[in-house]
């Protein structure tokens, strides 16, 4: 019976990892249709995320009946827990990477309102996150999942600096070109929020292979 429950739980594994690599396609598109002005490239992106929606069903259904059939403890238990809170947590960055494809596609027909600086290192910062929380998961790298916790600070950093130069530079100076300016905020806003979402899978990572809980406690990061 064991025997299965490890094939089985190979498979849940693969198809997170498969889940992983989908929502990096995802961010990684949906800033380059920002930077390249691609509107077709984020349809591409909205399009796409069906596939992810029923990819995220059918892990959470295979987590339920993992459990009901196996009754697994300790270390499998926490593995599936685990794996159905990254699976959503990832399927919640994905329809993010579709936010900021929706608000790219707002802008590319609008003249350029500045040269992208800022959402170019946050977006970096987002994709490293997402790369690292996952490969922190398939690895089992505790410490691999402690820097990606700790990188959040850097991301918020960023988000608030676009903030304040796109609302004091140009929306208070000159309200006319709020229609340009409000859809980068909230992609600022969009691509912090997927660094929240990929912190909160490196905290299950370590509560997955350690069994201990560092949401609310920054202390057991150290």
């Amino acid at each position: 019976m064991q025997r299965h429950l490890d094939d089985e739980l190979k498979e849940l594994h693969k198809d997170i990892l498969r889940m992983g690599v989908l929502t990096q396609e995802a961010i990684f598109k949906s800033i380059e249709a920002l930077k390249n002005r691609d509107k077709a490239q984020a349809e591409e992106v909205i399009t796409a995320d069906s596939k992810i929606d029923e990819l995220e069903l059918a892990v959470d259904e295979k987590c339920i009946d993992l459990i009901a059939r196996y009754q697994p403890m300790a270390t499998d238990l926490r593995f599936i827990t685990t794996g159905m809170k990254i699976n959503s947590d990832l399927e919640r960055i994905a329809d993010l990477a579709v936010d900021i494809s929706q608000r790219v596609q707002q802008i590319v027909d609008k003249p350029i309102l500045k040269p992208l600086v800022d959402i170019p290192k946050l977006s970096q910062i987002a994709q490293n996150m997402v790369r690292d929380a996952i490969n922190a998961f398939v690895e089992h790298d505790v410490a691999l999942a402690k820097s990606v916790v700790l990188s959040d600070s850097e991301a918020d950093k960023l988000r608030n600096a676009v903030h304040d130069e796109l609302l004091n530079d140009y929306i208070l100076r000159d309200p006319a070109t709020a229609d340009r300016a409000i859809p980068l905020l909230l992609i600022s806003r969009h691509l912090e929020r997927i660094c929240d979402h990929t912190t909160n899978i490196a905290e299950d990572v370590i509560y997955m292979v350690e069994a201990k809980v560092v949401r609310h406690h920054p202390e057991e990061l150290k």
